[in-house]
């Protein structure tokens, strides 16, 4: 199937791959003609394990191509898929001006009977109103308009789309439903399951999903919490519910609060159509003021912790690992606030191309050691594989000072403090290092050893 992408962003370039991969025909278009060119050069602007070389190889193979004419590539597909950004406002409105924009420029040069499948994520009623711009765009109502909403996490998107869990497609009408039908057979043909709805249910399925998971977050940080007040592990508090079958174990790892493109984007959106459709959500407009509540109180338990003017080592920008994305991360709250009260910060992520121009006054370093040089506080931010593995006795010997912050609980507390280090993790029991002393007279020497505190 020949298929058209609009937007050559992280949903368009994973959506773009994929289908190519599975033996369709890709064309992915975007506007910046900078970034279409170095496409074409399978130079790939974002950093998504494994889709640079997924990229490639589709390129290699025929079956993908970049370009900046939409228009002229448009005559002869059966499919477009909608994949622009979808701005957020203050009050959590979705601007829907780039999907309607793209979806009356391109209408006219479409095919009759072809499909426009809207991949952005959008608010429930997007794809019928885009069905009267695109009908009144071609004089004609011979374009459907679908909806199929993405549920990709960023750092596992193409295993994601691949193995999903689900397939969901909003559909209005028979031919935009054998469509997408035909379009993801060799998916469905594995046993993925697909799930055919109105189109108002599928773009409120995206949104639910979305609240549901950023529930989950919100929920377990305040179990971990009152886990701090209790003395217990929210650890074990986690993998006890987790076990149950009805609630399962994902998104039930406490930390800094949910960030990313989509979580805090989509929640807003949804309390947002909530209150302008009279039908309010409570829960989550609680956990978006919770979220946000708790990036600040994180922020000053660093600030307690570490001297007046004192130095700070900051691990991990990103909103989580194996992603080069910052936005709505932690670190773009915590970091800002740490300067402000008078501390120097040190930081290091894999990937920080997208951190460094927003966090200003940071001073980069391209190891953790090197961040953690002379630090009076490390901080453990975002849960890289390199920082779980991170060498705790050199570390300890690195730093000036001894307080290490596990915001990500990737740690555990008597390794550190084995180390040397006093160990604080989120939603369990602190755990200082105790000198235990060993022979005789003033020979003696000292050996470190675990004990909570």
């Amino acid at each position: 199937m020949k298929i058209l992408v609009l937007g050559a962003g992280y949903v368009g370039l994973t959506t773009s791959a994929c289908l190519a991969e599975l033996g369709h025909e890709v064309t992915c278009c975007d506007i910046d003609d900078t970034r279409v060119a170095s496409l074409n050069r399978a130079e790939v602007p974002i950093f998504e394990p494994g889709l640079s070389e997924l990229i490639a190889a589709q390129m290699e193979a025929g079956r993908l191509r970049f370009s900046a004419d939409a228009e002229a590539m448009a005559g002869d597909v059966a499919a477009v898929f909608v994949a622009v950004g979808t701005p957020s406002a203050p009050n959590g409105d979705i601007d829907l001006s780039y999907v309607e924009a793209a979806a009356i420029g391109i209408a006219p040069h479409l095919r009759k009977n072809a499909v426009v499948i809207i991949k952005s994520t959008v608010v429930a009623g997007t794809a019928r109103r885009v069905k009267k711009l695109v009908d009144a765009s071609r004089g004609t109502s011979d374009i459907a308009v679908a909806s199929n909403p993405e549920f990709l996490r960023e750092g596992s998107a193409i295993n994601d789309f691949l193995c999903a869990d689900r397939i969901v497609i909003g559909v209005d009408d028979a031919s935009s439903e054998a469509l997408l039908l035909d379009l993801y057979k060799p998916l469905t043909d594995t046993g993925i399951p697909l799930l055919a709805t109105q189109t108002v249910n599928a773009e409120l399925i995206k949104y639910a999903a979305n609240a549901l998971l950023a529930l989950k977050i919100g929920f377990i940080n305040d179990v971990a919490d009152l886990c701090e007040a209790l003395g217990g592990d929210v650890s074990a508090v986690a993998d006890g519910i987790g076990r149950d079958h009805r609630i399962g174990g994902a998104f039930l790892a406490a930390g800094p609060g949910f960030g990313g493109s989509c979580f805090p984007k989509d929640t807003r959106a949804f309390a947002s159509t909530g209150r302008k459709f009279g039908a309010p959500q409570p829960l989550i407009e609680t956990l978006i003021d919770s979220n946000e509540a708790r990036k600040a109180a994180l922020a000053d338990r660093i600030i307690t912790a570490t001297p007046a003017r004192g130095r700070v080592a900051v691990l991990g920008t990103s909103f989580k690992a194996n992603t080069d994305d910052v936005r709505e991360a932690a670190a773009l709250t915590i970091v800002p606030r740490l300067i402000e009260a008078g501390l120097e910060v040190h930081a290091h992520d894999p990937q920080p191309g997208a951190a460094k121009p927003l966090l200003t006054g940071v001073q980069w370093h391209d190891t953790a050691m090197e961040a953690a040089r002379g630090a009076d506080v490390t901080v453990v931010l975002t849960e890289w594989d390199e920082y779980r593995a991170l060498d705790l006795l050199r570390l300890a010997k690195t730093m000036r000072g001894r307080q290490l912050l596990d915001f990500r609980n990737i740690l555990t507390g008597e390794a550190a403090a084995r180390a040397g280090l006093h160990y604080h993790g989120i939603g369990r029991p602190s755990v200082a290092p105790k000198p235990v002393r060993r022979g005789q007279g003033s020979a003696a020497s000292l050996q470190v050893a675990a004990s909570p505190a």
